[in-house]
């Protein structure tokens, strides 16, 4: 890759920085997607251990790169998201990848392309990692900056994908708690 192309990614890639998602940091202010994006890829590193048989290296590389196309789009809630919107992204991602030289290019579809099925155990891991850091986002977000649907939707949101993997299902109850107790607390006050 020359000094120009990577510089010039980078700079696509940039914007992650400045689009923000629905969730709000702990402060009250809207959270990037970059932030987003740091956190999951802060979490599947510290889990390295607690995963065997995953290649977190490879869950790593999912977390950094899996939001890029929002770089292109902006970023669009699950809950709001379409069918359409996927195509949009995905042509997004398509313009990303051929933007890198190979077999940098050939890796970074390739990745797309294996979450985006999720039939392998590291697909299937990145997303119970990308769905639980934002519940624990909200959970860190004051309770009302949370819509009407994420009071139950952040009690169920990624427990299927996390249910297969004893480490990941344990952290998802704990973010259940996490989530009751917050909802509980604020009954009280």
């Amino acid at each position: 890759m020359e000094p120009k192309e990577l510089l010039d990614f980078l700079h696509i890639a940039e914007h992650l920085k400045c689009n923000t998602r629905h969730s709000y940091t702990s402060s009250g202010r809207h959270e990037s997607v970059a932030e987003h994006s740091w956190r999951l890829a802060l979490m599947a590193f510290l889990m390295k251990d607690q995963l065997p048989g995953v290649d977190m290296d490879k869950v790593l590389k999912m977390c950094l790169i899996h939001d890029l196309g929002e770089a292109i789009t902006g970023d669009i809630p699950a809950f709001e998201k379409t069918d359409d919107h996927r195509h949009t992204e995905a042509r997004a991602v398509d313009s990303l990848a051929a933007a890198l030289p190979r077999p940098l290019s050939d890796e970074f579809s390739a990745l797309f392309a294996e979450m985006e099925a999720r039939t392998t155990p590291e697909a299937r891991v990145f997303k119970a990692l990308d769905r639980m850091e934002a519940v624990l986002q909200h959970n860190e977000a004051p309770l009302d900056t949370w819509i009407p649907l994420e009071f139950e939707l952040n009690r169920t949101y990624g427990v299927e994908d996390a249910a297969p993997f004893p480490f990941l299902k344990a952290l998802r109850e704990q973010l259940i708690a996490d989530t009751d107790e917050k909802i509980a607390d604020s009954t009280m006050t």
